[in-house]
């Protein structure tokens, strides 16, 4: 079963959100749940399964900016259970911000069952530590609390936003209510779409991780 990632809701303080997106108008489901907030990477959202691999679209095209991720889904491909799915953010390609110290080109957010149901936060970064994958930063992980999470301040020079998803696992349908986002002003920052443009490589911390 190949599953297109859904939409994230922005949160109602999101200054990024166009006419086109999906505001959170109810946040009452956070209330009293433990969250986790991680920073939004700006990258390409991107799909692992155990035999293939696509971005948001299920039939996208080939893009060289892909040919690194498609080769990390051929390497660790066969360690993903058969049903099961990890999404994350392929960093390769540099978009609006330009990163110099990843940690990795491909930054694993959930982890999806046969049953179409996310991981819990714990559970999904005991497999991607299995799987030798990196996360994304954590911003804050606790009690939901509206006011400590519209303080959280980035660097919007080099900080995209930031994603809030419940701690718990959830199923697919409840996504809406258990996943939001906050994204800077004018997060897209190029004339030019990033898939039109020369293809420039984001910098490592690591080099090593560039063979992977």
């Amino acid at each position: 079963m190949r599953v297109k990632y859904p939409r994230t809701p922005h949160l109602p303080w999101s200054p990024g959100a166009t006419n086109d997106d999906i505001r959170q108008g109810d946040l009452s489901h956070f209330e009293g749940k433990i969250v986790v907030v991680t920073e939004k990477m700006d990258g390409e959202n991107t799909t692992l399964y155990p035999d293939y691999m696509h971005a948001r679209s299920i039939d996208s095209r080939f893009h060289p900016s892909r040919a690194w991720v498609k080769a990390l889904q051929a390497e660790i491909g066969y360690q993903i259970p058969t049903g099961w799915r990890i999404c994350g953010e392929n960093l390769y390609a540099r978009h609006s911000i330009a990163y110099d110290a990843l940690t990795s080109y491909f930054m694993a957010f959930s982890a999806w069952n046969d049953r179409n149901e996310c991981l819990s936060w714990e559970d999904s970064k005991q497999l991607f530590n299995q799987l030798g994958l990196v996360t994304p930063k954590e911003l804050f992980v606790g009690l939901w609390c509206e006011q400590t999470i519209r303080n959280i301040t980035l660097d919007v020079e080099h900080q995209e936003g930031y994603v809030v998803r419940m701690a718990d696992s959830f199923h697919f349908n409840e996504f809406a209510q258990c996943v939001s986002k906050w994204v800077r002003t004018n997060h897209v920052a190029t004339d030019q779409h990033w898939m039109h443009a020369e293809v420039i490589p984001n910098g490592l911390k690591d080099v090593k991780r560039r063979l992977r």
